[in-house]
């Protein structure tokens, strides 16, 4: 079983650079490929990134490609979300989430494990 939290979500103006941090717990976090998912007030929860269990391989929704970056430091069990170039429309609650999937999935259903979300907010 794996227990996610995210953390290095805030406020931040158009144009800023945010990363976001995921930590895991448990010693089988580099069997997981990992995702970023977003969620807007009144707007279903959407995929961002994600990257295999050894991080050789990568997938962006078109919206951010370019712009946000995800990596993952499987000794210290965390996966990041760097995220640049900020637009008013990123603003979301982020999530991190792990999947047994070893290549990543961009379907949520496919993700068993959740973290409790950290808040984006990007004004203009």
């Amino acid at each position: 079983q794996v227990q996610l939290v995210e953390s290095g979500g805030g406020l931040v103006q158009a144009g800023d650079s945010l990363r976001l941090s995921c930590a895991a717990s448990g010693h089988t976090f580099s069997s997981y490929a990992m995702g970023w998912f977003r969620q807007a007030p009144g707007k279903e929860r959407e995929f961002v990134a994600f990257i295999s269990w050894r991080g050789g391989n990568t997938y962006y929704a078109d919206s951010v490609k370019g712009r946000f970056a995800i990596s993952r430091d499987n000794a210290k069990n965390t996966v990041y979300l760097q995220m640049n170039s900020l637009k008013p429309e990123d603003t979301a609650l982020y999530y991190c989430a792990a999947t047994k999937y070893y290549s990543g999935s961009y379907n949520p259903d496919d993700y068993g494990y959740w973290g409790q979300g950290t808040q984006v907010t990007v004004s203009s």
